[in-house]
């Protein structure tokens, strides 16, 4: 009798598990489906790189070879204006967008963005999306302290804001990119204006190298310029596998910016971008990022290692919280003249 039970309990398990699996990834409606068929062509406009963005369309044409695809590959602000252009001349030749948080809002009220209720965003965080359907995170840039394990050899390392105030940070021991406003934005969300402002005087005050560029930052830091670096865990964490003598920790709450996918309200194959939408929130989409060293937002899909997106608070800035970004940006460049 107690062998049936486990029998029948190990049964119940494979079908609810196997329920999970197939609920987790419904696919796109064959409709849909069958009428992106018919429109032929998908738009894509995208931030990703051009060797990305090209493999990550190939992957996507292997399920649907019928659709020929267009992509058009430029920074955030130059596809932002691309699009806006494009708009005031009456033309909408966008299907679907990837692009990061600060694009969306200025989109959404030109009202060029529709909402679609991909069945794959039930495996989004709800922190990672918009209730309406106007925005998901493709993947995630977690900002983090990077740290040179040889030049910070024998001393504490930073674990929280305030630590970074410390006098033995002083004079060029941290760097800091110039273009980081979503940290700003994040830690008013969280914190609260004055706060926020108060402290990134403070850092100011630190005489922290200012410059542009994560990547070359981090290398930096890696080389041995500055024992310390604010920037994106994913690039960092990539130097620690390459062997580079650098790692990093989270400060709490850890400030969280989103790369997006979007549909065009006007778009001329909204099948088309449907699917892809489907296809870049899926499991195997999602997989796919791995390949570019990025953050995955998928829930099932976790980052390579897991610590990237894993175990500890954070902040996710959401395009809504951007509307004072002009005055965030100036703030943020007038406290650490970067002007």
């Amino acid at each position: 009798m107690k062998v049936f039970c486990c029998k029948l309990l190990l049964l119940v398990w494979i079908v609810a598990s196997s329920a999970i699996a197939a609920d987790a990834q419904e696919g796109s409606d064959p409709k849909i489906i069958q009428a992106a068929r018919k429109e032929g062509e998908i738009v894509w406009y995208t931030t990703m790189s051009a060797d990305q963005s090209t493999s990550f369309m190939e992957r996507f044409r292997r399920k649907y070879p019928f659709l020929k695809p267009s992509i058009i590959r430029l920074g955030g602000n130059a596809l932002l204006s691309r699009i806006s252009t494009e708009a005031k001349a009456g033309k909408n030749y966008f299907d679907v967008a990837h692009g990061t948080g600060e694009i969306v809002l200025p989109l959404m009220n030109m009202g060029l963005l529709a909402s679609y209720a991909s069945p794959e965003r039930k495996m989004i965080p709800d922190d990672l999306k918009d209730k309406k359907g106007f925005w998901t995170s493709v993947y995630v840039n977690s900002i983090v302290l990077g740290y040179n394990t040889h030049l910070t050899k024998g001393q504490p390392i930073p674990s929280s804001y305030d630590d970074l105030l410390q006098p033995r940070w002083r004079e060029q021991k941290i760097s800091i990119d110039s273009t980081y406003v979503t940290l700003l934005q994040g830690l008013i969300s969280a914190w609260g204006k004055d706060r926020a402002l108060d402290y990134l005087k403070k850092l100011a005050e630190q005489e922290p190298v200012v410059m542009r560029g994560s990547t070359m930052r981090a290398q930096l830091a890696a080389a041995g310029e500055f024992p310390l670096v604010i920037a994106y865990a994913n690039i960092i964490q990539y130097l620690t596998e390459k062997g580079a003598p650098v790692d990093w920790v989270a400060l709490e709450p850890a400030v969280i910016s989103v790369n997006t996918v979007m549909a065009g309200a006007k778009a001329s194959h909204p099948n088309a971008a449907k699917l892809f939408i489907d296809f870049t929130l899926s499991k195997e989409g999602q997989e796919k990022l791995w390949d570019f060293q990025r953050i995955p937002s998928r829930s099932d899909v976790e980052p390579k290692p897991a610590r990237l997106f894993r175990g500890y608070k954070r902040h996710v800035v959401h395009p809504e919280e951007m509307q004072n970004l002009d005055e965030t940006a100036k703030l943020y460049s007038q406290i650490l003249k970067t002007r």
